[in-house]
């Protein structure tokens, strides 16, 4: 057996609301390098979005969800995998505490004390379970297993601290995913693993950063390209690549990522607009951003809100 990890983020980009790091661990038989869960799960699972109701749709999150599109295909393949990882949660914060296990960064911001979502939002917990089951079956008779599915939810302040500290945005998000890479991924394994992850940015070279976490195993390139950077540690591979959600276990944690972060914007606007008349919600994407926080400013101030919990400086 081997263990396959994908890996990817959602909201690196904006301004307001969460970076959130995503990860999901699939134990596989033989060599996870020969491994092609899209074709081992094409009973439940489709790219293309054109398979539904019958299958989920799992593929990079912005093929998946829009605002436009709504949240019901997204929340129901996300709960579906939730579910087969033994994760169920009927609160925002609930999945925030299974999510982050073993230890969850606190939700101080008032957006998120004491507020709080029912899960699922849209999705249907009957056609979840139901799909549950067939992915089950289906990963019983492949002998496959989702083992694992982690995120790291930062928050503004925590977000800002740590570019600060590295004085690079870049450098932050490599460290903050290898952190969380490691509560999963032992580097001393005996066994074969496959780590993929979308690239960070425009960077091609990630081992002196993968030397940070090791723990003073030797680390051997085998590509640094504008496509792909792949080492080898031990027994593992590792490949930071262009595109990486078109392997099913980055996809799914793409999805992951992209539903946290949008449940937690879903209580980030509903805070604001409860307190400010008129006030149109934001995704947090910079021009908007910009916006948003114009228009609150001045109930901020009398909310002693610092701009650090609030805003992200890059």
């Amino acid at each position: 057996m081997g263990l396959l990890i994908g890996m990817d983020e959602a909201g690196y980009g904006p301004n307001l609301g969460p970076l959130v790091v995503s990860l999901t661990a699939w134990r596989v038989p033989g060599d996870p390098r020969d491994s092609d869960l899209w074709s081992t799960f094409d009973a439940i699972v489709d790219q293309s979005g054109q398979r539904q109701p019958s299958h989920l749709h799992v593929a990079d999150s912005k093929d998946v969800y829009s605002p436009a599109r709504g949240l019901l295909r997204l929340e129901t393949a996300v709960h579906t995998g939730l579910r087969l990882a033994g994760i169920a949660a009927d609160s925002f914060h609930g999945l925030h505490s299974q999510l982050c296990h073993p230890a969850p960064h606190p939700l101080r911001e008032p957006w998120h004390t004491p507020a709080d979502l029912t899960l699922p939002r849209v999705a249907d917990e009957q056609q979840v379970a139901e799909f549950r089951d067939d992915w089950s079956a289906c990963c019983a008779a492949h002998n496959v297993t989702l083992t694992r599915i982690a995120s790291d939810v930062v928050q503004p302040s925590r977000f800002n601290a740590l570019t600060r500290q590295a004085d690079s945005k870049g450098v932050a998000l490599t460290r903050i995913s290898l952190e969380l890479l490691r509560s999963v991924w032992d580097p001393d394994s005996d066994e074969r693993v496959l780590i993929i992850a979308d690239k960070h940015g425009g960077r091609n070279r990630y081992d002196t950063f993968l030397e940070e976490v090791v723990d003073g195993q030797m680390i051997f390139r085998l590509q640094e390209s504008q496509s792909c950077s792949r080492y080898r540690i031990g027994n593992t591979e590792i490949w930071f690549q262009t595109r990486a959600e078109q392997h099913l276990p980055v996809a799914l944690a793409s999805m992951v990522a992209k539903y946290v972060r949008e449940l937690s914007m879903e209580l980030f606007n509903s805070f604001w607009c409860q307190r400010v008349p008129d006030l149109r919600p934001t995704r947090g994407y910079p021009v908007d951003a910009k916006r948003f926080r114009a228009e609150i400013a001045n109930t901020q101030r009398q909310l002693n809100i610092r701009d650090e919990d609030l805003w992200r400086a890059r």
